[in-house]
């Protein structure tokens, strides 16, 4: 038997448990996390090792040397993506055949497949929130210069995110990173992503798992005008009379308001200094996040953590705190507020919801209470009514593992 090559930023020496001597779709199922299969040109097995899940992917090994640097790469430059964890290559059966090498990813915790929200989530614009989820993933791939080559949902992985879903990158075999995408580039990846997104609704209805009524068509050119305006909104120039100096900070407003930080902004102005122009330059995503983060060190999706500086700005106000330094209320509205609502989860139900996620729902709760009695709800109050007649029906989230991946085109090397 020829020896195993492990390329790993950690190697984990519970990988040479598996037997690697044996094809994927021959793996025992009780070494197996999940057994649902999806659709797919490739065999993916989820494990479990050394208390995680992991994602394996037989594949060309070119192709799962490349995939692994392009994820780390992606990872580096804060592209949201499944973060990668080793190649094993070298493998062969017990006979001495060759066998294709395997991808390891970490699984993304608390992450549904579209499938999977459409059949949990009924509500009548989940395939709007998936979409949009979709396209500023997609536009932000774009201002990074990357080039996906195969946009679809299935390609993708979504987290809930304030009523929202965040949407991550997984299968990468095609993409390529460039310094700039030319407008002909992204003009194709969004076709793609039109024509998938398309095909993809029309099979999810098939399945009775999408409205009948519904037009996938128009679905398809909603992410199309959505991607647009985003794009819009980031990268075109702007022009305007000197006079009119506030909005070089309306225009940067305007882009944290659409979750988006400006690193580097161009202005300038015409020959006789009447009208000015300005043009985003360098545009990173993450803006409420990063601050929420700086705040109180709260990981949280981007509508999250937008959810949660909101409530702690109501915070700052109630306390009458507005003359306060901002840490200073940041770190009081984390120790009365947040951590003992996050800290009231039952232990049996904390893989049902992230905690960014379960305080998110425990105010929109609190409103419907608030609502239907007439009268501002106590947080303690909410949180146990919530805990009872909600959470305790969702289902877990944070291991739900599906071996449903794209089927994507094998490219020998």
């Amino acid at each position: 038997m020829a020896p195993l090559e492990i390329t790993a930023s950690r190697a984990d020496p519970a990988l040479l448990d598996l037997p690697w001597d044996q094809p994927l779709e021959d793996w025992p199922e009780d070494m197996l996390a999940a057994l649902p299969r999806g659709i797919s040109r490739h065999v993916v097995r989820f494990v479990r090792v050394s208390g995680r899940v992991l994602a394996l992917k037989e594949i060309n090994h070119h192709l799962a040397k490349r995939e692994y640097e392009m994820l780390r790469l992606l990872g580096r430059i804060g592209v949201p993506s499944v973060v990668p964890f080793a190649v094993i290559s070298g493998r062969t059966t017990r006979t001495g055949e060759p066998l294709d090498a395997v991808l390891i990813t970490r699984h993304l915790q608390f992450s549904l497949p579209y499938r999977a929200v459409f059949s949990q989530v009924s509500r009548e614009d989940t395939a709007q929130r998936l979409l949009d989820a979709l396209a500023v993933l997609l536009v932000h791939l774009h201002i990074e210069g990357f080039y996906w080559g195969d946009v679809s949902l299935s390609n993708t992985l979504f987290r809930r995110d304030a009523g929202s879903f965040a949407a991550y990158i997984v299968d990468v075999e095609t993409g390529a990173l460039h310094e700039k995408l030319t407008d002909g580039q992204r003009h194709y990846d969004l076709d793609l992503a039109r024509t998938n997104i398309i095909g993809e609704l029309m099979d999810l209805q098939a399945g009775d798992l999408f409205d009948p009524e519904a037009d996938p068509v128009e679905v398809g050119d909603d992410l199309v005008r959505r991607y647009d305006e985003l794009w819009a909104a980031l990268t075109e120039r702007e022009r305007f009379s000197a006079d009119e100096r506030w909005r070089v900070s309306a225009r940067i407003e305007k882009l944290n308001r659409l979750g988006f930080d400006v690193g580097e902004l161009e202005i300038t102005t015409d020959l006789d200094g009447t009208t000015l122009s300005i043009l985003p330059k360098v545009v990173d995503a993450g803006h409420h996040a990063r601050r929420l983060m700086r705040l109180t060190g709260i990981d949280a999706q981007e509508n999250q953590a937008r959810r949660l500086l909101n409530d702690l700005d109501q915070y700052r106000a109630s306390t009458e705190q507005q003359a306060e330094d901002e840490e200073f209320v940041a770190h009081e509205w984390l120790q009365h507020q947040y951590e003992p609502v996050v800290r009231a989860i039952p232990r049996s139900m904390r893989s049902k919801l992230e905690p960014p996620e379960f305080y998110h729902e425990v105010l929109e709760h609190k409103w419907f209470l608030s609502e239907k009695a007439g009268t501002d709800a106590s947080l303690d109050e909410t949180v146990r009514h919530y805990i009872l007649n909600v959470l305790i029906h969702r289902p877990d989230e944070k291991s739900l593992v599906t071996t449903e991946t794209s089927a994507l085109p094998i490219f020998d090397s």
